[in-house]
């Protein structure tokens, strides 16, 4: 408090200095620290105009001071005189004040005598320096020759220290001083206007007075402000604040109507500015100018040191009301809390009873929500305390204690509570330790006199009546008061004088029931001792063993086998089951306990994928509450940023489709397989479609980063986050959705590692290759939405399949000479985009920004369509090449992958689609065929029908496009025909001759060699050798050790023709050579432009030949024209 005080009075000091320097520099401008006289109180003597002050300056700035034609001059009394003179020198600057006045003395219509007598009085009076006398003397011959005379005479009687020069004429006043420095009347084009100089003059003064009233007023107000009282209760409190705060306001008004004085004298001076032409300022309005400019800014420091007193004082007044409201607040609290400890105080009963212990323990339960809203409203307060610390408040050292004070009791309080609830809970449990002894010695008690007497004289019933016994006193050990002593060290802080009793007679019923045990038992083994007789034993009959819960085959011979050694073993029955379990768990095999590991395992994995998908599934909800809902929210609008405004789709994506997808179907039927985890597989395939909402949320992702980079400082996501209570950001929860479709994968591979054996394995499989495939989509699309500069639909190529980055070299063979002089020594770097119609050429930008916004950015360059390429699988000199050429090769680009396998990969997956259009193709061909054929007056034969063939091959194709082939039919490696000799087969010269050495090119477009597909598929007798090379399209699921292993698409080429209908290749790809099946090797490939055809003797009846090589491309669409980058 006294620092408080301190500052105040620092801040009174502050402001009283502040303006008293106001007033002093008001002074200081006004020059009243020189000449204390004003306009206002000799405005009479300054309308004589005997002189005046008109804003001439003479060549060095000197200030001109004109004495005009006043025939009364020398009536004017000496006072007024000099007060005029004093006032007049004390207007222009101290600057140019000290450089010398010049007087201008107008007599020209004046007497010698009256010229004599006005320079003696000016000698005599003038208060300031002069540095020049100019006199105009009279006009009149007489006069004029009067004055030149005597005036020489005379010089010596002026006793002037500057010359007087006495001049004939206006133009000899020229010479001395400017025509723009002079008056009309001498001659001069200076705009004075007297009425004008001396109203300006009296408003300029009258506002310096104003200003200097102003910051005296101030400072007497500061003082009484800081001189109240503050008063001790929140209503007065209140009236001293609203009292001061409207003075204030009223001191406020006063300096706002003196700014605007001052603005309006300012606007009067430089009203001939306004009116525009030529005019400007003289000097001395120029100063009035500066002097109302420096008045203002005096006027301003006065309203900045109040302002800044009120600040001080009124956070004050604020700060004395918040102490009343705590203070009169803690009052009430603590009145409160004490109210809540007396009551605390009552419940000292720790019950009678159990059900008496727990019906105290409700009402301390019911007292505890009574009383929680008082102590939230003490902690809550305590909590206001502190922030006002924290503020600075200036009564902490009355506050902290307060806030001690009532943190102190609510601890009090809760500890009270808990320590109660011990006691009862303590209570609770010995109530309920000596009912369960009591209710286990009146079952005991029972059991006794239930035994029949009778039954226990044989053998048989009293050990019946001693298991009984023995088996009711191990339940002892749950019921019964175990040690006395250790009852009263447990539950020492609540037993009474009463309790102490009542658990002694419990205890003492226990003994007393117990010895009456003993003896039953003592008893009963006496009577079970007098009828023992020897038995004996007896081997186990068969039907016992049948009903072993393990029956299989190898327990049974080890029980057979073991029938010799039960005939030894003596004991009741339980002895010999025990002894046969153990044997039969030692002959079990491994398999059972590793099926058993492998079963926990996958319920483990099964726990965790259910686990973590409800965690999931509350995280979207609480982002969706919590954030997005928040979002649409008016009582949180004014925390919302205006860049965030109607942009909730872009930073959520479809996150709220995700969500009700995995709330309302996925996971309630994941909790259906979880009684069967390797069946969940199945799961995911049935509602694989829906998981392709994923790939719009990820493409939605680098808009929803960049948004969250711009906003994330905004105070909406901090409070939403404050009252979420999450430790993480919203940008953590948004990528959510990303990490958990990738979460999928995972979790199937280990459920799939450990269900390789089990019913559902290819589910799983099927279905983690079915997510490999989302991943694989959603990574794709990200990169496909980063094309720019592709004029087209990208949706209008088909599906994606592949994507990478390739060096690449360009060879337009048959294009213009500069365009082959452009061939690249050097690789262009370019990122290829392989669709199903399509191949896309893009040039990779750098990547820049954070997250998703780092992902790269591709500038389209050309397309290739797919109807129209080739592909050479091997380029000499690197295993990483091959080439895609285009239009016959008009234009090839080599391409170099990072490594052989991605190479591979790549031009498999050319071949396919290359097949595939290959295959639409031939089918167009067969229909065409197939209609010509019906239209011919004889059928065709059943066995060379081309759509049962071709249908079954196209199926076969489609169903086994990327596994293995293998010859067609079995064929074992004996049967093989011997591979031919060296030199045998067809030479090199037999192939084309522009075929290159390793030309393994081929291409969709290129003419089949053969007869029509329906011929090919359906006759009987083995095909006719063409030389040349083949693709396999067909085989079979069986494979011989020596086989040679193809796929769909191998390029093959023929090397010799064998028996049965085998022939000798050689697999351009892999350069192996075997037998093959020529059924296998369905499609001859020409490297040729065109193709020669059979003869129609050779093809069966109502085949139908095919068209030349451009038929295939014609029907396949037209290529896609290529845009350069």
């Amino acid at each position: 408090m006294r620092f408080w005080l301190r500052n105040e009075e620092m801040a009174l000091e502050e402001m009283v200095q502040r303006l008293n320097a106001v007033c002093r520099r008001t002074d200081e401008i006004m020059h009243r620290d020189i000449t204390p006289l004003c306009a206002a109180d000799i405005q009479d003597q300054l309308k004589k105009r005997f002189a005046y002050l008109s804003g001439g300056r003479g060549q060095d700035g000197s200030p001109v001071i004109t004495f005009p034609d006043y025939p009364a001059f020398s009536d004017v009394p000496d006072k007024e005189f000099q007060n005029v003179m004093t006032y007049l020198t004390s207007i222009p600057s101290l600057q140019d004040a000290g450089i010398g006045f010049i007087l201008v003395i107008d007599r020209r219509q004046d007497k010698w005598t009256s010229v004599k007598a006005s320079i003696l009085r000016i000698a005599a009076s003038f208060p300031a320096n002069l540095q020049l006398v100019l006199v105009l003397r009279p006009t009149g011959f007489f006069q004029r020759t009067l004055s030149d005379l005597a005036f020489k005479f005379n010089r010596d009687d002026f006793k002037m220290k500057v010359p007087v020069i006495m001049l004939s004429s206006v133009p000899e006043l020229h010479g001395y001083i400017d025509k723009s420095q002079l008056t009309e009347d001498l001659g001069g084009t200076l705009d004075y206007s007297h009425t004008r100089w001396l109203s300006h003059r009296t408003a300029i003064e009258g506002f310096a007075l104003m200003v200097k009233q102003t910051a005296q007023m101030l400072q007497s107000f500061g003082t009484e402000l800081a001189e109240t009282e503050l008063p001790n209760d929140v209503q007065s409190t209140s009236l001293v604040l609203c009292a001061h705060t409207e003075k204030k306001d009223r001191a406020k008004e006063d300096m706002r109507s003196a700014l605007d004085e001052g603005q309006s004298i300012l606007e009067n001076i430089r009203e001939p500015l306004a009116k525009g032409g030529e005019q400007s300022l003289n000097q001395d309005q120029l100063d009035n100018q500066t002097t109302v400019q420096r008045l203002l800014a005096q006027l301003s420091e006065t309203e900045a040191a109040f302002d800044e007193f009120w600040a001080k004082h009124q956070q004050k007044l604020q700060q004395c009301l918040q102490l009343r409201h705590f203070e009169q607040d803690f009052r009430e609290v603590k009145a409160s809390l004490d109210t809540l400890a007396q009551k605390i105080a009552t419940f000292t009963d720790v019950g009678n009873s159990l059900a008496h212990a727990e019906h105290l323990l409700k009402d301390l339960t019911s007292f505890e929500e009574k009383s929680s809203a008082s102590v939230e409203r003490a902690r809550a307060l305590a909590l206001e305390g502190e922030k006002l610390i924290d503020s600075k408040h200036y009564a902490v050292d009355s506050i902290r204690p307060k806030c001690h004070e009532l943190q102190h009791l609510c601890e009090r309080s809760a500890a009270e509570v808990e320590r109660r609830r011990g006691l009862l809970s303590k209570s609770l449990e010995l109530h309920g330790l000596l009912e369960a002894s009591m209710r286990w010695c009146d079952e005991g008690i029972y059991l006794l006199a239930s035994q029949p007497v009778d039954k226990c004289q044989s053998q048989d019933g009293a050990e019946a009546a001693l298991q009984e016994i023995e088996k009711f006193l191990e339940t002892g050990a749950e019921n019964k008061i175990q040690e006395l002593n250790k009852i009263y060290q447990d539950y020492e802080s609540i037993l009474t004088k009463d309790l102490m009793e009542h658990v002694q007679k419990v205890f003492q019923k226990q003994e007393g029931m117990e010895e009456m045990f003993h003896r039953r038992q003592a008893s009963l083994k006496k009577l079970a001792a007098k009828q023992t007789r020897p038995v004996q034993p007896v081997a186990p009959r068969p039907e016992a063993l049948t009903k072993s819960p393990c029956p299989s085959p190898g327990s049974r011979r080890g029980s057979e086998n073991s029938s010799e050694g039960s005939a030894l073993r003596r004991g009741p029955y339980r002895r010999a089951k025990s002894e046969m379990s153990e044997s039969r768990q030692g002959r079990s095999s491994s398999t059972g306990d590793e099926e058993e590991s492998l079963a926990i395992l996958r319920r483990h994995v099964m726990n965790e994928l259910l686990d973590t998908e409800r965690v999931y599934v509350e995280e979207l909800l609480c982002v969706l509450e919590g954030y997005a809902a928040e979002l649409d929210n008016p009582l949180m609008a004014h925390l919302v940023s205006p860049g965030l405004q109607n942009k909730k789709d872009i930073l959520f994506g479809n996150m709220e489709e995700i969500y009700h997808f995995h709330n309302r179907i996925f996971l309630r039927e994941l909790e259906d397989y979880a009684g069967c985890p390797e069946l969940v597989g199945r799961c995911f395939l049935e509602r694989m479609e829906e998981f392709q909402i994923y790939e719009k949320y990820c493409q939605n992702k680098p808009r929803s980063e960049s948004l969250w980079r711009q906003c994330s400082d905004c105070p909406f996501f901090q409070e939403c986050q404050r009252k979420l209570d999450h430790k993480l950001s919203l940008d953590s929860y948004l990528l959510k959705p990303v990490q958990r479709i990738t979460k999928y994968q995972l979790l199937l591979k280990e459920m799939l590692k450990y269900s390789k054996s089990c019913e559902g394995a290819e589910d799983l499989q099927e279905a983690l290759s079915s997510i490999l495939g989302i991943l694989k989509a959603v990574n794709d699309s990200m990169h496909l939405i980063a094309i720019t500069g592709y004029d087209g639909n990208l949706s209008d190529l088909g599906k994606l399949l592949m994507q990478g980055s390739f060096s690449v070299w360009t060879d337009h063979k048959k294009g213009h000479t500069k365009v082959k002089d452009l061939a690249r020594f050097k690789p262009m770097q370019r990122h290829l985009f392989l669709h199903e119609k399509a191949v896309l050429f893009c040039k990779k930008r750098e990547e820049n920004g954070e997250g998703y916004e780092k992902a790269p950015s591709y500038s389209y360059k050309q397309s290739l369509n797919m109807a129209a390429v080739g592909i050479t699988e091997n380029v000499k000199g690197d295993v990483r090449k091959f080439e895609i050429w285009y239009n016959a090769r008009e234009e090839v680009y080599i391409i170099q992958a990072p490594s052989p396998e991605i190479k591979a990969a790549w031009v498999s997956e050319i071949r396919k689609v290359l097949t595939s259009q290959l295959q639409a193709c031939r089918e167009a061909s067969q229909h065409r065929a197939l209609e010509q054929s019906q239209s011919l007056p004889l059928p065709a034969p059943p066995s060379t029908s081309p759509s049962k063939g071709s249908t079954r091959n196209i199926k076969k194709l489609e169903e086994r496009k990327t596994d293995p082939l293998s010859l067609e039919g079995y064929v074992s490696p004996t049967s093989l025909p011997k591979p031919p000799e060296k030199g045998r087969g067809w030479s090199k010269t037999s192939q084309p001759l522009e075929a290159p050495e390793d030309n393994d090119g081929w291409s969709s477009a290129e003419e089949l060699i053969n007869s029509s597909d329906a011929e090919e598929e359906g006759r009987v007798g083995p095909r006719k050798l063409v030389p040349g090379k083949y693709t396999v399209v067909t085989g079979d699921e069986k494979e011989s050790p020596d086989a040679l292993a193809v796929r769909s698409g191998d390029v093959v080429e023929v090397v010799h023709e064998g028996d049965e209908g085998l022939w000798y290749v050689r697999n351009l790809t892999s350069s192996k050579e075997s037998w093959v099946p020529a059924s296998s090797l369905s499609t001859l490939l020409s490297t040729s432009g065109s193709a020669q055809c059979l003869s129609s003797s050779e093809s069966s009846a109502g085949s139908a030949l095919l068209s030349t090589s451009s038929s295939c491309s014609e029907s396949c669409g037209a290529p896609l024209s290529d845009l350069q980058g």
